[in-house]
């Protein structure tokens, strides 16, 4: 069986993987645009710089193809934190129950932290959007 370009694990370093996946940036510094998002005193900078006082949530928005789950990878990265992403398209509340139990369980085993970047999140019912609150 040949695989599929969009296998999952198709990494940046794997010759098979997108050329949008072998070109995104691997780290802030590498970031194009945007710069005030990054920016000393940014919200998204006191969380890399590992400010206690620093935001937890934060909520990307724009266009397609603008860096947005780039971005929270990079602070995932950067950060040493798990990323998960899902895609509100096919994940529910229990989902996103699931990944925060994960979470807790990382931190409190392992001291890790953990990113979840939920895609389309406005496609989300209020019912669903009211939970994540």
């Amino acid at each position: 069986m040949t695989a599929s370009l969009f296998d999952v694990g198709a990494g940046p370093d794997r010759p098979g993987a997108p050329l949008a996946v072998r070109l995104r940036p691997r780290s802030i510094e590498d970031l194009v645009g945007q710069r005030h998002a990054v920016a000393e005193g940014s919200p998204l900078r006191r969380l890399l710089d590992g400010d206690p006082a620093a935001t937890v949530s934060v909520i990307l928005w724009g266009p397609p193809g603008t860096g947005k789950t780039t971005l929270a990878s990079l602070v995932s990265t950067a950060t040493g934190r798990r990323f998960v992403e899902l895609s509100a398209v096919t994940a529910g509340v229990k989902d996103v129950r699931e990944v925060i139990d994960a979470a807790r369980n990382q931190l409190a085993l392992h001291d890790r932290g953990t990113v979840l970047f939920i895609d389309e999140v406005h496609r989300f019912s209020k019912t669903q959007q009211d939970a994540l609150l």
